[in-house]
């Protein structure tokens, strides 16, 4: 078995820094050859499901291109080898590829491959000892990936640019090829095609809510908003006729509703008149990146629902303890951490998820599929507040963009400067803004956040230019070990219900990935691969901004970190699909494969700083 599967880590190259020189390519990407750009969709998405597979193996096994700039997987036993040409290399992980081929034998002829193909040939090479059934599982999904992909390529080049005005929802409709290092980025196991376009936030999908009426005997809730969650809930019914007596309001995503009503808990609790279907009622509400938590502008309040499909890795069904730790997290900050934190950072602050509402009945285990949670909405009409996945998402229409490179360009045009150097400055700005908040809370309060770039929220200003942000997720929450008395004076009872306090050395390795490798070497990583900066000159910003005194002043390990060790660990995407772990389920240590990655801050680093 791989060692990343066994636990222990992959061996680390004897010269970390000579694993992540930047080999030979063909030069700069050429826009007109991009397969992304090819005019049927089903084979842009097709390149995109290839190349996110490629990206996974060669993070999570060290490969590298040849001298020939070509990446080589041995695949069948070395039978047979995957081969790519290598379109750009990148220090954090961003890589653009041709079209791959796989070559039967030396000297044998290559033959174009699919996606489904080579996430099977790479399954197989990535863990020998792999089940068929888990093999079968990733590949199934790997298709269901791709075809949504050209689903959506095929929409937006009909429709490239969405006519709804709000920013916020513009950038969580952006997310065309998902995560750029995973292997079924856009795969939702269980939706039909009418159900694609309703619920998809790519497609502009947008659909009333479907609820139901919870007898009080029933009814779960928690609230440390002024108004309890029952009445906000019957604020966003606005329909009072329709509630019977003694019951509340419940929202529910209107796919779950019709397969909760299949189970047979809930089909007796519908029977005897202890929950009501009331059906959809309202307006429509459109769903964001995440494609459960659902928005509708001008509404004061956002739904984070509980969806039963798996969507990447996980189901998406609320557990009871997530619930806790939203509540519990706006406590706190309310407590007067949240006064703290924003007399050093003004303009960030965490999306509070104050209130949840659900089902309690000793016949329905956790989670129940019936709990929702009620998210403040902060943002005005007038506020550019955008997920950071979104604006770096890649959006093959004409030409291979991003939210990120029109503003840059705009930028640098309006300054006459270059785009690498308006580039430099903005990464630099932003990680004042977004990246040293964040810090902050690790370092003072003890918070790691699951900071990964869909969980993060960039403020711009009305020129582009990054100026605040804010953290967005209940589940994303580490409390450090080590902080847990000066974090129970805060709060007496913190962590009692919501499970939230981990051993700092699970939170280094947790903070380390979702801000340090999927967020910062993300966003460089974006930067490079869309010819916006040279990585390099980034990474060396980034150092210079982990040395400086305002990182040194939050207390937090992460920067040192970042700046000395040879590697770091990285989850691992295509290993924990492979092996279908949900990370949702189980303890926090062992809910996702962890592999060695080659440090690029370090390696980029002065020998006096190592």
């Amino acid at each position: 078995m791989s060692t990343a599967l066994t636990g222990a880590p992959p061996v680390a190259p004897s010269d970390p820094a000579a694993a992540l020189r930047t080999p030979p390519h063909p030069g700069p990407l050429s826009p007109t050859a991009d397969p992304l750009l090819h005019p049927d969709p089903a084979a842009a998405a097709e390149h995109a499901g290839t190349e996110a597979l490629l990206r996974c193996w060669a993070r999570e096994t060290g490969a590298r291109p040849d001298a020939a700039g070509r990446l080589t997987v041995p695949v069948l036993g070395g039978a047979a080898q995957l081969s790519a040409p290598v379109r750009h290399w990148s220090a954090c992980g961003w890589h653009r590829f041709g079209p791959v081929t796989v070559t039967a034998g030396p000297g044998g002829p290559a033959a174009p491959v699919t996606a489904v193909t080579v996430a099977a040939l790479v399954a197989r090479a990535a863990d020998e000892h792999a089940d068929p059934g888990q093999i079968a599982d990733l590949t199934a999904r790997v298709a269901d990936s791709v075809a949504r992909t050209a689903e959506i390529l095929a929409h937006r080049r009909r429709t490239p640019d969405a006519a709804d005005p709000d920013p916020f929802l513009r950038a969580e409709q952006a997310l065309l090829l998902g995560h750029p290092l995973h292997p079924t980025p856009k795969s939702r196991d269980g939706l039909g095609p009418a159900q694609s376009r309703a619920y998809s936030p790519e497609l502009h999908g947008s659909f009333r809510l479907h609820w139901y009426a919870v007898d009080h005997g029933l009814l779960a809730t928690d609230s440390a908003d002024r108004l309890p969650a029952d009445r906000i809930t019957a604020r966003l019914l606005d329909r009072d006729d329709l509630l019977p007596p003694g019951t509340a309001a419940l929202p529910l995503h209107p796919w779950q509703a019709r397969e909760l009503a299949l189970r047979p808990v809930v089909a007796e609790l519908l029977g005897r008149g202890l929950l009501h279907d009331l059906g959809p009622h309202g307006e429509p509400w459109h769903p964001t990146s995440s494609v459960r938590t659902v928005t509708r502008p001008g509404t004061p309040w956002m739904l984070k629902l509980s969806l039963g499909l798996r969507i990447t890795n996980s189901r998406r069904e609320n557990l009871r303890k997530e619930l806790h730790r939203g509540t519990e997290v706006h406590r706190l900050l309310e407590a007067g951490l949240g006064a703290e934190w924003r007399a050093a950072h003004p303009q960030f602050d965490i999306v509070r998820d104050p209130a949840w509402i659900g089902v309690d009945h000793p016949g329905l285990t956790d989670p129940t599929g019936l709990d929702t949670v009620l998210r403040r909405q902060p943002f005005g009409p007038a506020d550019r507040a955008v997920c950071l996945a979104g604006l770096v998402a890649e959006q093959p229409s004409r030409q291979v963009d991003s939210r990120l490179g029109r503003i840059v360009a705009a930028l640098a045009a309006r300054s006459g400067r270059t785009r690498q150097t308006v580039a430099t400055e903005w990464f630099l700005r932003y990680l004042d803004a977004v990246v040293l908040p964040i810090l902050w809370l690790d370092g003072r309060a003890g918070i790691a956040l699951e900071a990964h770039q869909q969980n993060s929220l960039v403020l711009l200003d009305t020129e582009g230019w990054p100026t605040g942000g804010r953290y967005r997720d209940n589940q994303g929450y580490y409390y450090r070990a080590s902080h847990a008395d000066r974090l129970t004076a805060r709060l007496p009872g913190i962590g009692a219900t919501s499970d939230t306090f981990v051993p700092d050395h699970v939170a280094d390795e947790r903070f380390c990935y979702y801000l340090g490798i999927n967020h910062v070497l993300g966003l460089i990583g974006a930067f490079g691969s869309q010819q916006l900066a040279d990585e390099q000159v980034l990474l060396a910003a980034l150092r210079r901004f982990l040395t400086g005194p305002r990182a040194a002043a939050t207390g937090s390990t992460l920067p040192h970190h970042l700046l000395t060790a040879p590697t770091l660990r990285c989850k691992a995407n295509l290993l924990t699909r492979l092996h279908g772990l949900d990370e949702l389920v189980g303890p926090v240590e062992t809910q996702s494969v962890y592999v060695a990655l080659a440090n690029p801050v370090a390696a980029s680093a002065p020998a006096a700083a190592r």
